[in-house]
């Protein structure tokens, strides 16, 4: 028996990762008796008389998981904007950063397209950069050609297992090739064997990137805040957090709540506005989910 990590699993297959191999491994019936799936990241238990007949025989405790993408025991999370092309979307962001610290997963974020802009679009980019850092999150202003953000996001990726994130169009893919042009050949093949197109993979796959593991996938095919309870929101918003013992209530959703230390950073000008109003859309679309039977 041995212990490895699944870094792809498709038909059924599950491929497990083990001292630099990767074995060809299928489930046992047990996990179907107990409503269990292996999921791409999972850290199991397996084993293998040759390298495409293995067995997965126990799965470890995950530390977190996501449905959609289905993947588990993540590190980080990086979430990729553009600054134009699509144009930046502060709300969508704020919407990706609740989603990841909502699973307890540390995000950091790469505005791509940067050499696309004109001088007033910079400016408007590096004062987002400097808001978010603040807060306390790493942001990388990156263009494709520029070598310095390539190296600090192969530094961000190194030792630890990455799930990528961001609307279509962002650039990801044109990222992950230039930081490692192997995958664009991995992400053809598969593409081709499934009889999809070039970027249209369906399949969760762990790459090794820069001494780390990077997730291609379909990427978040849902936006919605699915299970997320509204006691929960306030913690997802790190500047709230810093500041919420100041309340005078406990358990204070910072709407409309008096003596709230969240509202009164928001007039000092200490939490940002803009962010404030995104959770409040956030906390009012919680408020009336209807509810799933």
């Amino acid at each position: 028996m041995a212990v490895g990590k699944i870094i792809k699993a498709l038909s059924g297959f599950y491929y497990v990762l083990h001292e630099g191999t990767v074995y060809q491994c299928r489930g046992r019936g047990n996990f179907r008796k107990k409503k269990v799936s292996p999921l791409v990241g999972d850290i199991v238990e397996f084993k293998a008389d040759k390298q495409d007949e293995g067995y997965i025989l126990s799965i470890e405790k995950r530390k977190n998981e996501f449905v959609r993408p289905p993947i588990a025991n993540v590190d980080q999370a990086l979430i990729v904007t553009s600054a134009t092309h699509p144009d930046f979307n502060a709300l969508l962001l704020d919407r990706f950063l609740v989603l990841v610290e909502a699973k307890r997963i540390e995000p950091f974020i790469v505005i791509s397209k940067m050499d696309q802009l004109d001088e007033e679009q910079t400016k408007e980019m590096e004062e987002y950069k400097e808001m978010y850092e603040q807060i306390g999150y790493s942001v990388i202003l990156s263009a494709v050609q520029d070598a310095e953000s390539m190296d600090l996001i192969q530094d961000h990726l190194a030792g630890r297992t990455t799930v990528i994130a961001g609307q279509s169009g962002v650039g990801k893919s044109s990222l992950l090739n230039s930081i490692d042009p192997r995958l664009s050949i991995d992400t053809d093949e598969i593409s081709q064997s499934l009889g999809r197109g070039k970027h249209t993979t369906r399949h969760v796959e762990l790459y090794e990137i820069s001494n780390g593991l990077v997730a291609d996938t379909p990427g978040f095919s849902s936006l919605e805040f699915g299970d997320l309870q509204l006691d929960q929101l306030p913690e997802c918003f790190p500047e709230f957090v810093a500041v919420q013992d100041g309340c005078k209530f406990r358990g204070c959703l910072h709407n409309k709540e008096p003596k709230c230390a969240v509202k009164a950073g928001v007039e000092e000008g200490t939490i940002s506005k803009q962010r404030y109003e995104h959770y409040l859309q956030f906390l009012d679309e919680i408020q009336n989910r209807k509810p799933r039977y």
